[in-house]
């Protein structure tokens, strides 16, 4: 079942993917499978994190990650790969942290939904 996003917040959200690097599920799945280096953020909500989450995540949930992010994780050149339910607010996070200055900042298109679409395993708690 598709969300429906008020108008304005899809036009952000819009607004925000023209300046962000976006991946799909499968890759960032392969990327899991082969070991790549990179940090997975879930910046859903907490309670929606602690119910399941992607393997190997951490959780920056998108009211916080601007302010926490820097003390997790201060390399500005770690690859970070962004997610949530859909694909929205990792949208607003990803850009938010471009401005911030970290450089290979990318979002995961489809988020929780469609990874879990795929049949892709979780991690609960």
């Amino acid at each position: 079942m598709a969300v429906q996003h008020p108008p304005r917040f899809v036009k952000i959200v819009e607004d925000a993917k023209t300046r962000v690097r976006e991946t799909t599920v499968d890759e960032v799945k392969a990327r899991l499978d082969r070991g790549d280096k990179f940090v997975l953020v879930d910046v859903r909500e907490e309670s929606e994190f602690q119910k399941d989450h992607l393997p190997n995540a951490i959780h920056l949930g998108k009211g916080v990650i601007e302010r926490d992010i820097e003390q997790k994780i201060p390399d500005l050149n770690t690859a970070l790969v962004l997610y949530c339910g859909g694909g929205f607010r990792s949208a607003l996070a990803a850009d938010n942290l471009q401005k911030m200055g970290y450089t290979n900042v990318i979002s995961m298109d489809g988020g929780v939904r469609g990874w879990r679409e795929k049949g892709y395993p979780f991690t609960k708690g």
